[in-house]
This record gives C-alpha cells, sequence and structure tokens, in this order.
C-alpha cells in the first residue's frame, strides 16, 4: 500500500494554526496576511516546533537569509526581527536582550500597520544582506513539523 502524498502546505498550516485557540489562530492568520500583503515576494518558511509555530520570511529558498519570524505560542503571538541587536530602535519598541534577536509582542495583528512597527520593517529590510525581489510571488514552504510538542492551547486553571 502506497503511502498518501503530503498535503499541500497551506493546507498543512492550516492545520497547525487549527491546534491554537481561535483568537491565536485568528491573530496568526491575519498577521500572515499583513506580512504578505507588504512583501508579497518573500518565501515563507514554517517550523512547527516543540515550542511554538514559527513562519520564517525571508528574500530567498534559504531560511539562514531570513528577516522575520511570526512566532505562534498558546498565548501571545510575535514579530521576531532575526538580526534586531544590530537594528536602529529610537522608539526602543524590541524586546530581548540576546546577542542577535530581538522580538516585539504584538497585542493584535493590526500592531504590524502601526508606523513604529512599520519603520522597523523597512529598516531590517534595508539591512538584510539579501534584497527583497521587486515582483513575482513567494512560496510557503513546510520545513520541519516536530512530532513531539508543548499543547497548543493554555491549561484551563
Amino acid at each position: 500500500m502506497k503511502a498518501a502524498p503530503p498535503a499541500a502546505p497551506a493546507r498543512q498550516l492550516a492545520a497547525f494554526l487549527a491546534k491554537f485557540d481561535p483568537p491565536i489562530a485568528r491573530m496568526a492568520r491575519s498577521a500572515r496576511t499583513i506580512l504578505r500583503g507588504r512583501m508579497p515576494a518573500v518565501n515563507e518558511f514554517v517550523y512547527d516546533h516543540y515550542y511554538a509555530l514559527v513562519i520564517g520570511y525571508g528574500p530567498n529558498e534559504r531560511p539562514s537569509d531570513a528577516i522575520f519570524s511570526l512566532v505562534i505560542y498558546p498565548r501571545h503571538v510575535s514579530l521576531c526581527f532575526l538580526f534586531g541587536a544590530e537594528l536602529a530602535d529610537p522608539d526602543k519598541v524590541l524586546q530581548g536582550n540576546g546577542h542577535i534577536v530581538r522580538h516585539v509582542r504584538l497585542t493584535e495583528a493590526s500592531d504590524l500597520e502601526r508606523p513604529v512597527l512599520r519603520a522597523l520593517i523597512d529598516r531590517a529590510i534595508r539591512n538584510s544582506d539579501v534584497p527583497l525581489r521587486a515582483g513575482g510571488r513567494g512560496r510557503l514552504i513546510i520545513r520541519e513539523a516536530a512530532a513531539k510538542q508543548r499543547p497548543r492551547r493554555p491549561r484551563v486553571k
């Protein structure tokens, strides 16, 4: 008997998001729509890790050239700037103190439209070693789905 072919990437991503509480899944889908609208030529790399669902955004097929990641946790969604420590942040909105990555915790997807976040996104794109393509459509690429995962919905106390 043949194994079933893998699901299309969009269906796989939908299944990953369906594991989360509806408000978190909705915010993640909306944030993804906003980012894709701003950068239609980027590729999206999906990692369904043990601790979170991660959607990386990069200019080519190499995840190491990614600029941002949308990280979906059971209780919140963050936008990670993968080289955020190098990024000028005059408004001091970036969080974290690692040597490389900084993040912004989103309260709603429309936070991505705030001028301060738009400016940070633009700055990160300009600082990227690999420029974004001007035209075309990026691909959705499922890179990893961990067999063992933390619960995607918060425990009820």
